[in-house]
């Protein structure tokens, strides 16, 4: 007893171990299909070949773990030859072309993996135990065969055996199985009433009722057979590892990024609103300054000095001088380093869109930066220049005309 529990916590061990690893086992996952055929004959007191009759049929598996595996079978015997010989426990030669049928469950573990472990992909060979049960029928209706043994009759059975596992293809996506097992008749001796009452002609109840596993119940299964493995929610046909593997540590630090981007998320959102808001009234502030009559300013000109424009224009919401406006700066200081006694009016301007209080500071920078670049690259004396900004401009019909500085040289007479 001791050894079973400590082989049981070794095994339950191994499963735990490969359960941390592997990618989840979902229902659907890992189920495979086989079709088998062979012979079977009796464990003891027959020649092996002569005595053999065929045995067909079919497994559904589910691969629970890469050791352990659970499936259903059906299979069936094809009378073919007479098992007279006493001690006769299968029965003899009937007019029945299916003389047995059994139904049962199984379980499989896999040895390769369990001593050496699963490497993500199954061996090209691998070893399997198996061990099952389930229900047996028998067909002795007719004939001598009713008369000797009673009619057909019910038993179950178990069985244990091993599969020889060949895996092919890159996908692995077939297996081909070479399948021993003994199989026992565990209601145990269907000979006995016959044995003890030879002159009764018809025997009701054959069996006695006493299940047991020795030779003498026993029958020997050699098959072969070729199993089909569907495709998984991995996208293979077998178990694989999980990418990554996380430790409670790593779990809780993740669980600590996650509601601290939801707190962050709830402060964006505030801020959106608040923004959102802001835009609002800003557009409301933009269709009233564009109902409102702009203001008229009367600008008076000495008419004893001459005047000439120089436009520098500027791109949407900047106030630096790009290279294709330098030369007009440049035209500017060539203008007043020829004429000693000109000087020279900047005036910066924004075109109407956007906030008031930028489309202002817009039209300082303008100004200035005409100004600083007479001062820093052309040498001009600043007490020659006089700079300010003049805000909105809607002097142009094209709005992006009005995105301009005006330099307006002035030589006195």
């Amino acid at each position: 007893m001791k050894k079973i529990i400590l082989t049981l916590a070794l095994l339950m061990g191994v499963f735990a171990a490969q359960a941390q690893s592997l990618e989840q086992n979902k229902f659907f996952d890992n189920w495979s299909v086989t079709l088998k055929g062979g012979a079977i004959m009796p464990f003891q007191g027959y020649a092996f070949w002569p005595s053999a009759r065929g045995i067909f049929g079919m497994e559904i598996r589910k691969q629970l773990t890469p050791v352990f595996g659970l499936g259903v079978e059906g299979e069936a015997t094809i009378n073919t030859t007479s098992w007279q010989k006493e001690p006769n426990y299968w029965g003899p030669k009937s007019p029945n072309i299916i003389d047995h049928t059994l139904a049962g469950m199984f379980g499989t573990v896999n040895l390769g993996n369990l001593f050496m472990g699963y490497a993500g992909k199954p061996r090209f060979f691998e070893l399997e135990a198996v061990f099952g049960a389930g229900w047996l029928h028998a067909f002795h209706r007719a004939g001598e065969s009713a008369h000797v043994y009673g009619n057909d009759y019910d038993s179950w059975y178990t069985k244990a055996g091993a599969n020889l596992n060949f895996n092919f293809g890159e996908a692995r996506a077939f297996t081909f199985s070479l399948k021993p097992a003994v199989v026992w008749d565990m209601n145990g001796d269907i000979m006995q009433a016959y044995r003890h009452c030879s002159n009764v002609k018809t025997i009701e109840g054959p069996h006695s009722n006493l299940s047991k596993m020795n030779a003498n119940h026993a029958a020997v299964e050699l098959e072969a057979g070729i199993t089909y493995h569907f495709k998984g929610s991995n996208g293979e046909r077998y178990m694989t590892f999980c990418p990554y593997k996380y430790s409670q540590d790593d779990i809780d630090a993740l669980n600590g990024q996650i509601n601290g981007l939801r707190n962050q998320l709830n402060g964006l959102q505030g801020d959106l609103d608040a923004a959102n808001a802001r835009n609002a009234q800003l557009q409301r502030d933009l269709d009233a300054a564009r109902k409102a009559k702009p203001e008229t300013k009367t600008e008076v000109i000495d008419k004893s000095a001459k005047y000439m424009n120089v436009l520098v224009h500027f791109k949407v919401n900047k106030t630096n001088i790009t290279a294709d406006q330098q030369p007009n700066v440049e035209r500017v200081a060539m203008y007043l380093k020829n004429n000693p006694t000109a000087t020279v009016d900047i005036k910066g301007y924004a075109s109407p869109e956007g906030p008031k209080d930028n489309n202002i500071r817009l039209a300082n920078g303008r100004a200035e930066a005409v100004k600083n670049m007479l001062i820093n690259k052309y040498k001009i004396d600043p007490s020659r220049i006089k700079a300010e900004g003049c805000g909105i401009s809607d002097m142009f019909e094209e709005l992006s005309w009005n995105r301009v500085s005006i330099c307006e040289l002035i030589v006195k007479k």
